[in-house]
């Protein structure tokens, strides 16, 4: 899907002066809908679709499928630059899903994606920001580059981010972190866990702080004496986590909350070699809600991650950027959701509770 996707955006030239924008807010509704209902895309209520079309049929707009192309001089091509090697990027299930997001919308708004892998590529900034081949590019704002993220911050291609940046002044969107380390910690505490260590995800990413974040927050303010050396590093994959359970289980932790399901299922490895059952001997919780969560044994409970719909959301609002440039910048984070499966033994639990 990555490839040979259609590349022709069906946009609108007014009869009048007004755009698409103008059209927007006499319906009520966003000019990313406005192209929705133009493009005939299915995910549009019928009473909207019914409003914008009657306004546009009212102000006399007609369809013109090059006019703005050859006004604007777009190219109708979006990037995704993502800031891994080609081995990670195949090995991480968030990515593929991510980019089944972004690929699914730019079909639906007739746009073809180029994919960058900035690890694999020294001249990526040049590339990317070179004049006439993007319309605008979504990027992942994990580890990027210094020399990278200088020359996307200094170029005038619209971009979005995907994860909170450093510089909250640029349209990004990213989904509660925080709250999702909360969860997790809380749902633990709730089911008679007493010693929850926590295996970070990459702290130089804002996703791996912000998880650790919400952890201590519920640790500190509900568990008397916590102790911050149960706290390791990781950095999102598998093996990172499988090395430290050895020096967890020492401590006598009842329970781990892993920033990944990547990471969770290394934890669980590293259990097993040690002759530790999941969840009888050591409960485990995870975060993403993705693949591997659905296949490891036993089946992670996690905290769920919209990835494809983020994905989605960040090409549309790259497409409203380029539609409006002078906009402000947009700040979205999306929910998370805890998702209760078999690795935190809450069925065994609660039976044990009912029985006392």
């Amino acid at each position: 899907m990555l490839g040979s996707i259609p590349t022709t955006f069906f946009f609108l030239k007014p009869m009048t002066s007004l755009n698409l924008i103008k059209i927007a807010k006499m319906a009520g509704v966003s000019r990313s809908t406005v192209s929705r209902v133009i493009n005939d895309h299915p995910n549009v209520s019928e009473g909207v679709r019914e409003r914008v079309q009657r306004i546009i049929h009212d102000t006399g707009f007609q369809p013109n499928l090059s006019a703005r192309s050859l006004r604007s001089r777009r190219s109708n091509i979006i990037g995704l630059v993502l800031p891994q090697t080609m081995d990670t990027l195949f090995s991480d299930p968030y990515f593929p899903v991510l980019t089944q997001g972004i690929a699914r919308a730019c079909n639906d708004y007739k746009k073809t994606l180029a994919l960058f892998i900035e690890g694999s590529d020294k001249d990526i900034g040049q590339r990317v920001t070179q004049e006439g081949l993007l319309d605008g590019f979504v990027v992942q704002s994990v580890k990027l580059q210094e020399s990278f993220s200088k020359k996307i911050l200094n170029s005038n291609i619209p971009f979005v981010f995907i994860g909170r940046p450093d510089d909250p002044r640029h349209s990004f969107i990213d989904v509660d972190n925080i709250k999702g380390g909360k969860l997790a910690v809380q749902h633990l505490l709730n089911l008679g866990y007493q010693k929850i260590a926590h295996i970070t995800g990459d702290l130089d990413t804002n996703a791996g702080k912000d998880r650790l974040l919400g952890y201590q927050m519920v640790m500190q303010e509900l568990t008397p004496g916590f102790d911050e050396n149960l706290v390791c590093m990781g950095d999102f994959l598998e093996e990172s986590a499988y090395k430290v359970v050895p020096s967890l289980i020492q401590k006598g932790v009842d329970a781990i909350f892993v920033a990944s399901d990547q990471m969770a299922r290394g934890a669980i490895r590293g259990l097993a070699d040690l002759g530790l059952r999941v969840p009888e001997d050591v409960g485990i919780i995870g975060f993403d809600d993705l693949s591997p969560a659905v296949s490891a044994n036993p089946m992670l409970t996690t905290i769920h991650q919209p990835v494809r719909e983020f994905g989605y959301k960040a090409v549309e609002m790259l497409l409203e950027k380029l539609e409006n440039e002078d906009a402000q910048a947009q700040q979205v984070i999306m929910d998370v959701e805890l998702i209760i499966r078999d690795s935190c033994g809450a069925k065994q639990r609660f039976i044990e509770v009912e029985r006392h």
